[in-house]
């Protein structure tokens, strides 16, 4: 017991959520040179990867599909964190940066994670297979966040340029809440089935994974979860400035400070899934995609709709044409992938080039 404690204290993601308030503690409020800026981007990403972590084992401890949910909750706390921290510090030219982020975690989640996940599973397997009926209705969900939140905006005629009026807004908000709030409830307590592995008799597989960590390694992850969020939160607004001046520096448009966001906060996301894929546990991965998206749109876009409040600048939510364009065959692509039940690596393939295509319209529009 001693030396299963001292393991866990010692370990890189116990160290490093302290190391991250730290590093918040000497770099607040002073001007940074290159090597700090450096060092605060190194310790923000470490820190980020230790809180997903940390995730991942109190996830563990609760049992699917109560695990994905918390993964894609703890993922949506630090990616509103980071908008929110990016808005404040850049004042009203960051009145996008929501829907860019936002639409980047959609697009990021449908292509790129389930992308590689059927191409690692089919690679492997030949075939991979998951229960449509939980995956279709995700995907549905996201579909519907998507065009309620990101869509509308772009065509409403209340208020000047992409974006709502206070009464369009507040109900986009208790739309996303209430859809979100539904789908946790199908996916957690009426219809739990629908969201685990399945064998391809159809039946529910049984948990292979390792036992789960003890109460107390669970509630230690939980305070350290904690601890990483505020250093997240810390360091994001210490390095926002960096962030903004690098992007412009590499001549890409103001809007990929979006995607970087979502990169980063989504790639531990991607590993976990892609290590579900490898273990034939294709609907785990699905599960981690379609639920990231879900809490993305149904949880940022209230979180930023009460913020901006007080935020500076008009919130801009509505898609452009091109960006309409992808999610549209984004959507017809993932029912086509959806329905079957089973996918092999075209599947993969071409979601991971609606990927590439929306990386590459997102730094040349």
């Amino acid at each position: 017991m001693v030396a299963a404690l001292r393991s866990f204290l010692l370990s890189w993601t116990s160290v490093t959520p302290v190391l991250g308030v730290l590093v918040l503690a000497l770099a607040w409020g002073r001007d940074l040179g290159p090597v700090f800026v450096v060092l605060v981007a190194v310790a923000l990403g470490a820190t980020v990867l230790a809180a997903v972590h940390h995730a991942e084992v109190v996830a563990h401890r609760v049992g699917e599909p109560f695990g994905s949910l918390v993964l894609a909750v703890a993922v949506t706390v630090i990616e509103v964190a980071l908008i929110v921290t990016m808005m404040v510090s850049g004042g009203p030219d960051t009145g996008s940066l929501a829907r860019d982020t936002v639409f980047a975690a959609v697009m990021i989640t449908t292509n790129g994670i389930v992308g590689i996940s059927l191409l690692v599973g089919a690679r492997r397997y030949g075939s991979t297979l998951f229960n449509s009926e939980g995956s279709g209705a995700a995907l549905a969900t996201v579909a519907t966040l998507a065009t309620l939140s990101l869509v509308l905006p772009a065509f409403t005629s209340s208020t000047p340029g992409p974006a709502f009026s206070p009464t369009q807004l507040t109900f986009a908000a208790l739309a996303s809440l209430v859809l979100y709030g539904t789908f946790v409830l199908t996916q957690t307590v009426r219809h739990r089935d629908f969201f685990l592995p399945v064998a391809a008799d159809g039946a529910v597989k049984e948990d292979d994974h390792a036992d789960p960590p003890s109460n107390r390694a669970a509630l230690g992850s939980l305070a350290l979860l904690l601890v990483a969020l505020v250093a997240v939160v810390g360091l994001a607004k210490v390095e926002s400035p960096a962030i903004e001046a690098g992007v412009r520096a590499a001549g890409f448009p103001q809007s990929f400070v979006g995607v970087v966001i979502a990169l980063l906060v989504l790639l531990p996301e991607t590993l976990a899934a892609v290590r579900a894929a490898q273990r034939d546990r294709m609907q785990i991965s699905l599960n981690l995609a379609y639920g990231s998206a879900i809490a993305s749109i149904g949880l940022t876009i209230p979180a930023i709709a009460l913020a901006s409040v007080w935020l500076p600048g008009q919130l801009l939510l509505g898609l452009g044409s091109t960006q309409i364009v992808l999610l549209a065959l984004t959507v017809v692509v993932s029912v086509l992938t959806v329905v079957p039940g089973r996918a092999t690596r075209l599947q993969g393939g071409v979601h991971l080039v609606l990927l590439a295509g929306f990386l590459v319209l997102a730094i040349n529009p």
